[in-house]
């Protein structure tokens, strides 16, 4: 159990391979339900899971022949709403979710030969149903985040992100607070469901074949309502770069 003030991060174990049409939060619950100690979800956590596994169970699995840079870089511009940048074979684009992120995020990563898996259509209410259905299964009330692997602008590497969420406020607004100091905090803001959907990643990783992990001890105020696509994803007005 976390201590006060501290966060606990668990893999969530046991989940078989995903296909297309399965019912991704039945599978998990069953996995969730049936853990002995910290394994088992309870009322308060959060559940990180991968964009992966729910593209696969919503049936995002699209033929392509990797080595056929035309027919990817066709793939990906139909998953795209504008390209921003190309070099060679790799495109920045904006995706229908407004995300910005490299090849609409289109991931050929542990997926079969001959397949590219999509990004979910609507990922909030992905995340939404899967908390749903996680109440009905287990009679508890959680947040969950679906995350991604995004690079980001002018720094090397990569890390998760939140493209998806439900029951947790996304961002936590600290404008008019007090810092350490005394002073008013008078622009910081704090994207609760990015920097979860980042220390869950350190649990699940790109090849531990743990495809969620459960967060827990965080304040209970920060769950409640809100989405990425809502909160996040900042619109053309506030963007200095477009």
């Amino acid at each position: 159990m976390a201590e006060p003030g501290s966060l606990s991060v668990i893999p969530v174990r046991g989940l078989g391979e995903v296909s297309p049409g399965d019912d991704l939060a039945a599978d998990l619950a069953g996995c969730l339900g049936d853990s002995a100690g910290d394994g088992a979800l309870r009322s308060g956590d959060v559940l990180v899971v991968t964009q992966k596994v729910v593209s696969k169970a919503e049936g995002r699995i699209v033929a392509l022949d990797h080595a056929d840079e035309a027919a990817k870089t066709a793939l990906i511009e139909a998953e795209s709403v504008r390209v921003l940048r190309r070099r060679g074979t790799l495109l920045i684009t904006e995706t229908t979710h407004g995300f910005i992120c490299a090849n609409a995020g289109i991931d050929l990563s542990n997926v079969d030969d001959g397949t590219a898996a999509l990004l979910p259509v609507d990922p909030d209410r992905s995340a939404r149903r899967i908390r749903a259905d996680l109440r009905r299964h287990l009679g508890v009330e959680v947040g969950v985040i679906v995350s991604d692997t995004f690079g980001r602008v002018w720094r090397q590497g990569v890390t998760d992100v939140a493209i998806g969420s439900a029951g947790i406020i996304p961002v936590l607004d600290l404008r008019g607070t007090m810092d350490a100091n005394g002073r008013v905090l008078e622009a910081t803001t704090v994207c609760l469901v990015d920097e979860i959907a980042g220390a869950a990643d350190l649990v699940m990783g790109k090849a531990t074949g743990f495809p969620a992990a459960i967060v827990r001890g965080c304040p209970a105020e920060w769950l409640g309502d809100g989405s990425v696509t809502s909160d996040v994803v900042r619109g053309p007005n506030d963007d200095l770069f477009r």
